[in-house]
């Protein structure tokens, strides 16, 4: 070969490749690998090449690799904070705050939410933005043998997807109902027997709402072995809520981005509006008083410190796929920690103002459920000292039965409990405390609200939307690494899965679908999941490797972040998970798995275990959702399957169009011009070198292939920082 080839040039210098062996072998022009979408791991230049002309480079590449993008930045912080705000800060975040000693909950959850949340969530923000695929594509590349964490990720989606959606549907049905005066679920409903009236025997042993949900809405049987057939209402219910989320996402963030604008920003408003509402009302304020008045040594208990972490684990969708993928939609200089940093701190606003609006309400209506427990116990005192059952020197001088109030009820609850400590049980006196009469439905206090209809439209218009984004956000998790991997048409694919979605999701529209709700919730996300963002964690910090993958934020962003994460990434976030995976498999080990059940004739719930068959489909869902971690695994570890190593795609800037080296004749021949044997062939795993440290300038140097590259066969690339492992 000549001695002034550019092949031999190569081999004798150090200057940068401008010229891959593609263009050689197809006579085409030279390409300058660094502004490649193949680039998309490596570590780029010195410090020269950093910077705005660098991110230029990159950005046209990109651009032009027919990826979709973003129309604004607003679009796309829109579709992160609906996806990572859903009906958990609505709900389950005010629960867990007035369960676990109110203001005291908020410490360990604002700790956990800076170790764990805003680092992960910066991490699976970066490798989508850096890698610019879904789930599947980007742990393929981090680290080949954990692929399967990307698959993982996938079911699990599918998994939640299909009842949160039912969830969805439960929300358009009490929606429509809400159109009504007085609300179907503010009074028992009257049975007539003849000319006699009576109050419905089931709802009048527990309550209007109570029976509303379970009998009207559901109308649920009383064990998980009886189906009892489907409930036509909420199968209409889901098939609506379906139907909406696939007109949503059909042309991916084309329509799901548009739809963002108002289903992120319409919750908001209503909150702020029940805000005010709420405030007005009386005992509002005693409520929030009450709710987060901190319990201190509630702080001490280690399940208050589980619950919080696993609040914040899916408080912003950690693991899904769904944070990746839109980040995937991103150019590559975008700031993806002021990204991560924002959403997690509106995500953590939202829930604050959500427990301000639940508590605000739920004072309101413990106020007023107070006050009835007040009259009717007076009553019963007032008889008591008719019969001189009570002595009447037991009541305060300064206690008015016909103005009392609850101060005055509770002074004269504990003389009477004092005196009459031995028989005091006999008398049926109940205490009325706030805390007690707080333990009330949202849904039960809106009824009490003047205009309750109009509130009650508000209210679950707001939950279907914070149910739609959540929704687009799951679905994206689900559609992007499929047609990423498999290039299937988006819009054919979506709609496939929507009406295969809907189809499944019957098994939830029965009238025991229920019950099967709450075993795909816990089951089917919570250990799989967090295993998944575990194994997420450990590939890039301890495989892929810490340094290296800061480097190449650096490279990313045009500055280094802060050390903080390197930390938490290394250590800190690694030992919380495990610790939480311990904490969910010894709570699963201890609990007995079971299902609270409706029994009609009590008109309560009772535990009941799973059957069997139950039982196997519980343990089946855990394992389905990780079986693609070890399979994966062990097939690329016994190479019986391809990490796509040996294949190189790359936009050509001129034509637009891809070429494929993945045949074994030009492999054949590209190691023929590089003066390697065929038997030198790079391993499809990553090879490891030592690492030079991330604030100096890495030399080029000559290698047969880009260090854990899925697209390197044969290409020099500068060295790029790499694991200590």
């Amino acid at each position: 070969m000549p001695k002034n080839s550019k092949v031999t040039q190569r081999e004798h210098s150090n200057e940068p490749v401008t010229e891959s062996v593609a263009d050689l072998l197809a006579h085409e022009a030279a390409l300058d690998y660094k502004s490649s979408v193949m680039n998309v791991g490596g570590a780029g230049g010195g410090p020269a090449q950093k910077g705005k002309g660098k991110a230029k480079d990159t950005d046209t590449a990109l651009e032009n690799d027919g990826r979709p993008a973003w129309n604004s930045k607003l679009q796309y912080i829109l579709a992160q904070v609906g996806f990572s705000v859903g009906l958990g800060n609505v709900w389950r975040f005010p629960y867990l705050c007035q369960k676990n000693g109110g203001g005291a909950y908020l410490v360990p959850y604002f700790i956990l939410l800076l170790i764990i949340g805003i680092p992960l969530f910066f991490l699976e923000l970066a490798v989508g933005q850096k890698i610019r695929r879904g789930s599947i594509g980007v742990w393929n590349y981090v680290c080949p043998r954990l692929g399967g964490i990307g698959v993982s990720s996938l079911m699990v989606c599918g998994f939640v997807g299909l009842y949160y959606n039912v969830i969805i549907g439960w929300s358009i049905f009490y929606f429509f109902q809400s159109f009504q005066y007085p609300l179907p679920w503010s009074e028992c409903p009257i049975r007539r027997n003849g000319t006699q009236a009576i109050v419905e025997p089931e709802c009048d042993k527990s309550s209007a709402t109570t029976y509303f949900w379970y009998r009207q809405t559901l109308n649920i049987t009383s064990t998980i072995a009886d189906s009892g057939g489907l409930n036509l209402r909420m199968t209409l219910s889901l098939l609506a809520a379906w139907f909406i989320v696939c007109l949503a996402v059909i042309k991916g963030i084309q329509s799901s981005g548009k739809v963002m604008y108002f289903s992120s920003l319409f919750p908001y408003v209503v909150l702020f509006c029940f805000l005010v509402r709420g405030l007005m009302l009386k005992g509002a304020v005693d409520g929030i008083a009450h709710m987060f008045t901190p319990k201190l040594e509630k702080m001490l208990e280690p399940q208050v410190w589980r619950e919080a972490a696993t609040q914040v684990f899916f408080a912003l969708g950690l693991g899904f796929g769904g944070v990746i993928a839109f980040s995937s939609y991103n150019k590559q200089d975008n700031n993806c920690h002021f990204d991560a940093t924002l959403v997690s701190i509106i995500n953590f606003v939202t829930s604050v103002l959500a427990t301000l609006v639940v508590f605000a309400v739920l004072g309101f209506k413990a106020n007023i459920m107070n006050e009835k427990c007040v009259v009717e116990n007076a009553e019963r005192i007032l008889g008591y000292l008719n019969s001189n059952e009570l002595s009447h020197d037991l009541i305060p001088p300064h206690v008015n039965f016909s103005h009392l109030s609850t101060a005055d009820y509770a002074e004269m609850y504990g003389v009477i409990k004092t005196v009459r400590e031995d028989g005091f049980a006999k008398l049926g006196l109940e205490p009325c405390l706030l805390e007690d009469a707080a333990q009330q439905a949202f849904t039960e206090a809106m009824t009490h609200f003047p205009a309750s209809p109009f509130w009650s439209v508000m209210f679950f218009f707001m939950l279907i939307n914070l149910g739609l984004g959540s929704m687009i956000g799951t679905m994206e998790g689900i559609t992007t690494p499929i047609v990423d991997t498999f290039k299937v048409r988006k819009e054919i694919f979506t709609v496939c899965c929507c009406i295969l979605a809907f189809l499944i999701g019957l098994l939830f529209v029965q009238r025991s679908g229920n019950y099967f709700v709450t075993m795909f919730d816990d089951y089917s996300a919570g250990l799989p999941l967090t295993i998944v963002v575990f194994l997420e964690n450990i590939s890039v910090a301890w495989i892929y490797g810490t340094k290296r993958f800061m480097q190449d934020l650096e490279d990313m962003l045009g500055f280094r972040p802060y050390s903080f994460y390197f930390y938490m990434w290394k250590y800190v976030s690694p030992l919380c998970l495990l610790v939480l995976i311990a904490a969910t498999v010894i709570e699963m080990a201890i609990s007995p798995p079971g299902y609270n059940a409706w029994v009609e004739d009590l008109a309560m719930e009772r535990f009941q275990s799973y059957p069997p068959w139950a039982l196997a489909m519980c343990f089946a869902l855990i394992i389905v959702a990780m079986l693609p971690l070890p399979l994966v695994f062990i097939a690329r570890q016994f190479n019986l399957m391809s990490d796509g190593s040996n294949k190189l795609s790359v936009s050509y800037k001129k034509t637009c169009m891809m070429k494929d080296m993945s045949n074994l004749e030009e492999q054949d021949e590209t190691r023929f011009i590089l003066s390697k044997n065929p038997s030198e062939t790079p391993s499809p795993m990553p090879n490891h070198r030592s690492y030079l440290g991330p604030g100096s300038t890495s030399p080029l140097e000559m290698t047969n292939t880009a260090p854990n590259s899925r697209y390197g066969t044969g290409y020099l690339m500068p060295i790029t920082p790499e694991s200590e492992l």
